[in-house]
Parts: C-alpha cells; sequence; structure tokens
C-alpha cells in the first residue's frame, strides 16, 4: 500500500499532467503575488504591518495587535498565564490607568465586549480596537493603546490579583460536560503532544496560586517587536496609517537574549485506537474518526491555489452526498461531514465525523467509512462536479462584485491569517481571475484522483465515541467501535448514482397579474406598489452592497389562531412544510437545482405573525421571487422526509435537559409565564411524537395558500424599473383567498409580584443568578429609546462594578425591550453566571446599583457612553440593507410613519438623565420581578 507522501506525490503528478491547455495563460509555478490592495511591510526590529485603505463602514479604522504566541509558550508553571496576560492589556498600562482605556473608548462609541475585545489561542493572542476616524487624536490614541499592550501593561501586584477572580470565574463559566469530556479526548486526539496540556484556559490550581513574577516573565518573553504584526483596515489614508505605526512602534525592542519559540507537532497515529467518553450531562451522541496528520503546505504558487481549489469541489461534493443520506426516513445519522481539517500544530488531518441517530454508533459508522470509500473507488459523476464548481464560481462572483462594499474586518481576519498561518494574499481580483480561468479546467478525473489520494483507506485511525452516559441504547465499548470499524472498512460498495433533474426551480411562470398603484416616497428614496391581487411591494434600492438583495413580508395571525389541540402542529408547520422541500422535488434535489444560484426563501409562523423572509444577488432575483411563489402554491407531501425530520428532531432533543443551563432556563420560562401551555419551554422528544403530517401540511396552507395582507418590502442592489415585470409575474399572481389577519390573545401574561425560586441541577460548583422584570407599557419610539438606555447603563455598571471592581463575574448582561403583542408590555432581564458562594452578594450587589440609578440616575459620563455607542452604531446601520429592512417591515406590520428613521439622532441627542431615572423607576419595579438561581445539585 502507498504512504502518504508517495500517495500525493503520484496525484500531484496527475493533476500537473492533466491540466488542460487552457492554463497556458497561468504558469502554475508561478508564485501568488501580493495584491495592490494591501501594503506590507516590517519594522528594523521585525514588527509587521499590514495597511489597507478601505470604506466600509465609513469614518471607522479597524486595528488589531496580533502577538505569535498563545499558550503553546507558557512553562508549566504559567498555565494559563498567557490569557491572563490578554486580561491585563486592560488593568492599566504606561499611559492608560485601571478602566481609563475602557472609560476613554466608551466615551467615544466604542463598547467594551462588543467593539474593544481580545482572544488568546494556542499559538496567538489578538487584540481587537475598531476605532472611530472622524478625530484624529482618537486615532492617534487607539495606535498608543496598542502600542501600550505591546510594551507598557503595568502588570501591579494588586491589579493581578485582582484580576484572579475574573479568570477563576470565566474558568468556572466553561466547565461541565464538554469540559469534562475535552479533559479525556485532547490527549488522544493530539496525541499526547504540548496542546493537550496547554489549553488557553489553564489551569485553575496556576490561576489562583502562580506569583506574580510569572506573567511578568511570560510578557517579557514572549510580547516581542519580532513576534508581532499591526494590522490597520479602514477609512484612512494609507500613508497617514503607516506613520502612526512607525511613531509608536519602532522604538520598540527585542529581548537581549531571546527565548526560542516553541513548535509543538501532533505525531502521526501508528495503530488504530478507539476511545469511549460519556458523561450524564452530555447532550447528543456523536463519532469522530479522525486519520493520521500530515503537513499542512503554504499556499506559495498558482499550482498550490488550484490545488485548494480542488479540494474546495472534492469536499463540498463529498458532503453533499453525506447530507442526502441525513435524509432518508430512518437516517444513519443526523448530520454527517468528512473534510481535511486544520490542526493548531499547522498541519492537517483527514476526518470523519457524525451526529447519532437512533441506531446509534454502527449505522453511522458504516455510511461514513462507506461513502468515503465510493468516493476513494468510484470517483464523482460529471453532474456532481459540473454543480460544485457553479457553487464555487458563484461565490468568487459575489466576492469580486462586492470588492468595494467590503466590510473592514473581512479584510481584518484575512491579514491576521496571513501572519499567523502564511495564507496567500493575492486580493479578490487576482483571486477572481484564477477562478475563472483554473475551475473550468479541473477535470473529473483529476478530482477522482484526488478523492483516491486524500481518503485513507486501513490506515491507523483514532475512532471516538462522544455521548451521554443517559441513553436508551448504551454506549460502545472501545473494542466494539474498532470492530465496527473493521468490519465496515470490509464492506463492497458501488458507484453512486444520481437521477436527471430539471435545470430550473419553475419549466413554465405562472400567468402574470399587474400593477395597479404606483407612488414615491422622494426623502426615503422608496416606490410603493399595489399589485393587482391587492398585494403591496415597498422598494427601497440602495448602493450599500453591489450584490444582495432582501426581502420579507409579515401579517398578523400565526399560531395564536390554532386550538390548543393543534399547539404542536402549528409551531412546527413551516419546519415540517420546508424539510419536504417544494412542488416536485425534494431539499436536496432544489439544491442541485440551484447550483450556481444564490436565492433562498423561509416562511414561518410565530405567535402572532406570519413571516416570509429572502435573499438573493442581483442575477438570482427571478429565482428568489419563484421560491417565494412556490412557498404558497408548492407544498409537498413526503411522508419519508416527514418521517426523517421527526427521527431527526427526537434524537436532537433526546438529551436537551441534560444541561443544567437548559434545566434552568425551562423553569425559568415556566415560572415567569405560569406554565402557560403556548410559552415555548426546551421542546421535548413528547412534542414531535404529537406531530400529524396531514394536519401540519393543512396549517401550513391554511396561513400560506393566501398572500392577503402582505406587503413585501425589498432592500438592495436592485434596477426599480428592472424587478416591476418580476414582481407582476410571481407576486401579482399569488393567491389572495380570505384569510384571518389578526391574531388571538391567548392570555399569555407574565407573572406579577416578587417570585424568587432555587433551581438545583448540575453537578460543577456553578450558578446563574436571573433577574426578570416585566408589566404593561405603552409603546413609543421615545420611550423605547429610553428603556434601551436604561439597559445599556446596566450594562455598563455590570461590567464596571460586578466584573472589574468586585469580580463577582467574568460575564454577564441586561437586555429586553418593549412589545406590541398581544398586548403593550416590556420586559427586562438579567443573567448573570457566577460561583454559588458570590450569589448573594452578588444579589445584593445588582439590587443596590439598580437602586442608584433609580435614585441618582446615571451619570453624565454613562449617559454620554451610551449616545455615542448608540450614535456610531446607528451611523452604520444606516448604510445597511438589514437595517433599512428591519425597519421598513415594522413601520408597515404596526402601521408607523418609516420616516422617523431620519430622526433616531435627535431622539437620542434629546434623551435626558432624568429620562432614564423616571424610565429606571418605571421598569425596573423592586416590587414586581422573578428572580431565578441556579444551583448545583446538593451531594
Amino acid at each position: 500500500m502507498l504512504n502518504n507522501s508517495v500517495r500525493l506525490l503520484a496525484v500531484a503528478v496527475f493533476l500537473l499532467a492533466s491540466t488542460s491547455a487552457a492554463q497556458a495563460a497561468l504558469k502554475l509555478s508561478d508564485p501568488l503575488p501580493l495584491g495592490p490592495q494591501v501594503k506590507v511591510g516590517k519594522l528594523p526590529n521585525g514588527l509587521t504591518y499590514y495597511i489597507h485603505k478601505n470604506g466600509k463602514p465609513e469614518k471607522k479604522l479597524e486595528l488589531r495587535l496580533v502577538i505569535k504566541a498563545g499558550s503553546i509558550m507558557e512553562d508549566d508553571s504559567q498555565r494559563g498565564l498567557a490569557h491572563f496576560t490578554e486580561h491585563m492589556a486592560f488593568n492599566g498600562t504606561t499611559n492608560f490607568k485601571k478602566q481609563e482605556l475602557i472609560s476613554f473608548l466608551q466615551s467615544i462609541g466604542v463598547q467594551f465586549g462588543n467593539d474593544l475585545n481580545a482572544y488568546t489561542g494556542f499559538n496567538e493572542t489578538v487584540y481587537i480596537l475598531p476605532i472611530p476616524t472622524d478625530k484624529k487624536e482618537n486615532v492617534d490614541k487607539g495606535f498608543l493603546m496598542m502600542r501600550d499592550v505591546a510594551e507598557g501593561m503595568t502588570m501591579r501586584a494588586e491589579d493581578i490579583d485582582q484580576e484572579r477572580g475574573v479568570l477563576l470565574e470565566e474558568n468556572r463559566g466553561r466547565k461541565g460536560a464538554g469540559e469534562r469530556m475535552q479533559r479525556v479526548l485532547l490527549p488522544k486526539l493530539f496525541n499526547g503532544s504540548r496542546y493537550a496540556e496547554r489549553l488557553p484556559i489553564g489551569k485553575e490550581e496556576v490561576l489562583k496560586n502562580f506569583k506574580h513574577g510569572e506573567i511578568r516573565r511570560f510578557y517579557k518573553d514572549w510580547y516581542r517587536p519580532n513576534l508581532m504584526a499591526v494590522v490597520a483596515v479602514g477609512d484612512l489614508d494609507q500613508a497617514e496609517v503607516e506613520g502612526m505605526i512607525r511613531k509608536h512602534f519602532t522604538d520598540l525592542k527585542n529581548p537581549a537574549k531571546q527565548r526560542p519559540t516553541v513548535d509543538a507537532k501532533i505525531a502521526p497515529f501508528t495503530k488504530s485506537e478507539a476511545l469511549v467518553v460519556t458523561d450524564k450531562e452530555a447532550n447528543g451522541n456523536s463519532v469522530i474518526i479522525r486519520y493520521p496528520v500530515r503537513e499542512r503546505l503554504a499556499q506559495i504558487t498558482l499550482g498550490d491555489y488550484r490545488a485548494q481549489l480542488v479540494e474546495s469541489l472534492f469536499t463540498g461534493m463529498l458532503n453533499q452526498r453525506l447530507q442526502e443520506l441525513s435524509q432518508l426516513a430512518n437516517p444513519p445519522f443526523l448530520g454527517a461531514a468528512s473534510s481535511l481539517e486544520k490542526m493548531p500544530s499547522r498541519q492537517r488531518s483527514y476526518s470523519a465525523s457524525a451526529a447519532l441517530g437512533n441506531g446509534g454508533a454502527v449505522p453511522a459508522i458504516n455510511a461514513l467509512i462507506q461513502e468515503n470509500a465510493r468516493a476513494s473507488q468510484f470517483g464523482f459523476n460529471p453532474g456532481e462536479l459540473e454543480r460544485a464548481k457553479k457553487n464555487l464560481m458563484r461565490g468568487y462572483e459575489r466576492s469580486y462584485a462586492e470588492r468595494d462594499k467590503t466590510d473592514s474586518v473581512n479584510y481584518v481576519n484575512e491579514y491576521v491569517r496571513n501572519f499567523l498561518e502564511q495564507e496567500s494574499l493575492p486580493g479578490i481580483e487576482n483571486e477572481f481571475n484564477y477562478a475563472k480561468e483554473m475551475i473550468p479546467s479541473i477535470t473529473l478525473e483529476e478530482m477522482n484522483a484526488f478523492a483516491r489520494a486524500t481518503i485513507p483507506s486501513n490506515s491507523p485511525k483514532l475512532v471516538v465515541y462522544l455521548g451521554s452516559s443517559k441513553t436508551e441504547l448504551p454506549a460502545p465499548s472501545n473494542a466494539e467501535l474498532l470492530a465496527a470499524v473493521d468490519a465496515a472498512e470490509q464492506m463492497k460498495v458501488s458507484a453512486n448514482n444520481e437521477k436527471a433533474l430539471a435545470s430550473q426551480l419553475m419549466e413554465v411562470p405562472p400567468a402574470a397579474g399587474r400593477i395597479v398603484a404606483e407612488s414615491q416616497d422622494k426623502q426615503l428614496g422608496l416606490t410603493r406598489l399595489t399589485l393587482s391581487n391587492g398585494v403591496k411591494v415597498v422598494l427601497k434600492p440602495t448602493d450599500f452592497r453591489n450584490d444582495q438583495v432582501l426581502m420579507s413580508a409579515s401579517r398578523f395571525g400565526g399560531q395564536s389562531l390554532f386550538e390548543e389541540a393543534d399547539r404542536f402542529n402549528a409551531r412546527y408547520a413551516h419546519a415540517v412544510v420546508s424539510s419536504m422541500g417544494l412542488k416536485d422535488y425534494a431539499p436536496l434535489e432544489l439544491q442541485k437545482i440551484l447550483a450556481g444560484k444564490t436565492a433562498s426563501v423561509s416562511t414561518g409562523m410565530g405567535m402572532y405573525t406570519d413571516f416570509v423572509s429572502g435573499n438573493s444577488g442581483v442575477a438570482d432575483i427571478e429565482t428568489m421571487l419563484q421560491f417565494v411563489h412556490l412557498r404558497f402554491t408548492g407544498a409537498r407531501r413526503d411522508p419519508d422526509l416527514f418521517q426523517s425530520f421527526v427521527t431527526k428532531q427526537v434524537q436532537q432533543t433526546r438529551n436537551a435537559l441534560s444541561q443544567p443551563e437548559a434545566v434552568f432556563q425551562d423553569v425559568a420560562v415556566a415560572t415567569l409565564y405560569k406554565d402557560h401551555p403556548r410559552v415555548q419551554r426546551v421542546p421535548r422528544p413528547d412534542d414531535f411524537a404529537k406531530l400529524d403530517l396531514d394536519r401540519s401540511i393543512a396549517i401550513y396552507k391554511e396561513r400560506f395558500s393566501s398572500a392577503k395582507g402582505m406587503t413585501f418590502v425589498f432592500t438592495g442592489s436592485f434596477d426599480v424599473e428592472k424587478i416591476k415585470p418580476l414582481l407582476a409575474t410571481y407576486l401579482a399572481s399569488l393567491p389572495t383567498g380570505d384569510i384571518k389577519l389578526a391574531f388571538r390573545d391567548l392570555g399569555v401574561a407574565p407573572v406579577t409580584g416578587i417570585v424568587a425560586k432555587e433551581v438545583r441541577s448540575g453537578t460543577e460548583p456553578k450558578s446563574v443568578v436571573s433577574i426578570t422584570f416585566s408589566g404593561p407599557a405603552q409603546y413609543s419610539e421615545e420611550e423605547q429609546l429610553r428603556l434601551q438606555g436604561v439597559i445599556a447603563v446596566m450594562n455598563l455598571r455590570i461590567n464596571e462594578v460586578l466584573r472589574e471592581k468586585l469580580a463577582l463575574i467574568y460575564s454577564g448582561s441586561m437586555g429586553g425591550g418593549l412589545g406590541r403583542e398581544p398586548n403593550q408590555s416590556f420586559i427586562a432581564g438579567i443573567g448573570l453566571p457566577t460561583g454559588p458562594e458570590n450569589v448573594d452578594k452578588l444579589l445584593k450587589a445588582t439590587y443596590a446599583e439598580i437602586t442608584r440609578l433609580q435614585t441618582d440616575g446615571p451619570t453624565e459620563a454613562e449617559l454620554s457612553k451610551v449616545k455615542q455607542a448608540w450614535l456610531q452604531q446607528h451611523q452604520k446601520s444606516m448604510r445597511e440593507n438589514g437595517y433599512w429592512m428591519s425597519r421598513l417591515q415594522t413601520s408597515v406590520l404596526y402601521d408607523m410613519d418609516p420616516a422617523t428613521i431620519l430622526t433616531y439622532e435627535k431622539r437620542v441627542n434629546d434623551m435626558t438623565a432624568k429620562d432614564l431615572r423616571d424610565a429606571a423607576s418605571r421598569y425596573l419595579n423592586l416590587k414586581n420581578y422573578v428572580q431565578m438561581v441556579l444551583y448545583p445539585e446538593k451531594k
């Protein structure tokens, strides 16, 4: 049998030999160029920088400081200190005292957590800072902050000790079934390498007890310019940004004596092994078959780029086959995937995995191994390759079309990957040209050769079973797992056959209706249409994106119109119908028919509304509208797919209440709404046993066989005159029979008074504090803003007081808003994960902050921070199709003036501290709330 190296060499020779003459324009041995969109440079001290001028979003610079050092660099006495160092960047630096940095950024609209953030991985630490560019001094301060992170952390002893509590709470939050199973799995998965012992979260005993010198030593050893990159992408001149980088980072110095970096590798498996890991709190069961690691080569030449295209096609085609198996009436698994996966060691490993159904591990293993063997032995067929090529090329076309409208953060992530993983940066213009020339030249023969060389056969492997210890079907033993794999590898397979399908969604369009009325709203740039069947349309063409069209429609009605006996059929009617496809085609057949197109449409029923949503590229608007028409006229009945849907849902929910957080959520909802049967709790397997195929279809048709009362809103890059005939054809021809256009009040209302309840679940020492305020409220745009202001101020205090000052939590937040159905009301809830020993202190501190807000209102600094954050976000949102879609649809549903979108900034600026103080008293009523606390089970 050929070993891996020989197999890969053989396929490389074949791919080179089979490259067509069309490839002559591109010389595959040529190096991949650096695209003109980015300037990459290096300072004399070794620091790398990337600069890209990009205008989306406007007046914003995305700034990153990337350290090529993560938890893999830690000594045994430092496990967890790479991540701890990341936290210390926000606890005082040379130029910014503790909390001063965060406070300043909040004052210019940058929110901690949402905007300002950081993360630590095995091999890297990345600091994230978006900066508004309207004031040059703020941009300069942003670069100064990043420079301070690079060299100026103060690391005061008292600050380190204060932050221990926050890190320990973060560590506590990760505990549970997943973490316990991971501790067993990773040493095997990483085959005894250093990665198994260097999870970024670290070890609890180290976090509690490390000496201050250990973290200072880590910072000194690894935060050095020759391991750093500054990435700056945004709405600023390239030369100006380069000047700031040189100004702030040129004088950074590398240590005289530099520690060598750690290049940990994972050794290939030399023999097959099995591992069974179960836990009573695990939610769901799965199998993983992991094959030996191989080197992950950098993309250096055009030939390397072409090889990546071949791999993308291979992965797409193979996983399409696995997805088809998941749609059988009795599927071998709930879902599955096979691919070459990246490893943190900059290696790769072929892996096959599946989420298990009611048959357990054996049918899933059989299906995984047989489908891989089928692809290896018989390859793919021409239809599969043609569809995969169309889909891959469509992705390139959209990226190219959006090249001047791509968000800066997308480019930033690309440059971070280049620094850390040597991902190529030829730029989308070059990549689009490569794709146009390379993709058509890829032959079926070379695809099949790639499959033979890539899919391991009779190779050493690790077979893993992960799952719940509380299942009807007992977990297999290690020996049984290996035996199942051995047996599957001996089974014979045959070539894959597929039936011929139509070439388009609708062979014949419906008889068109007419546009009977048209009006313009020049202030908002809207065109309003009335169609001959009574359906209405609002058109908002924009230049925010070059290849994006969004659509939505809604009306009142929903699940509320159906009786209690139909509760589950109504709740899942749209999901049931969607799972069976459309017209004559199953879902996967639809995917094949629509290869190379970007269009999707979904329907659904909320408790009080029916809705339709969709999106497409510019070239695929007609396909999206065909989808809409078929959603109203082409509901499909397929008993096998219905049974597949039910089977999957039962399996996915079988262990839904095994996790303490799910139990807590379930009891909290039941308590808040007094066990009302129409309020959706955590789904149970029995819910789906109550589904009836024909009744679900009937309910769907009752609401979606008529478009009466629907107003379709379109936003995006379309031409009004060109879209009109399509609207007349596909929307004006929709049936509009008489149906109810009002919801029914089912009496769902929150409990009143003070309700306090404890829930005991789980074995880890973890708690969650939940406080929910609710009640009647009079809706207005101004009142919604006041409640959101109260919530925003509370979130500032949750971070500043509960986390930074008291170290009682790692994360926590408040959310909520005003609602209008079935009655005008509000809800505002606080969620705070913590330790059981901290619950009382946390409750006391939280209620103290609420009382302080009700008594004193927000400080001027807090009010200013809230307003700046909102105004920054609004400026960005006003250039997003999704935001306009949401606002216009809301104005239609509730018969509001959509022009209020233009007065948002005034409403924000007019809001006062007194407004928020009074709103806090109205909404955070300390005589009317539900307090829930999760505690671990009593031992």
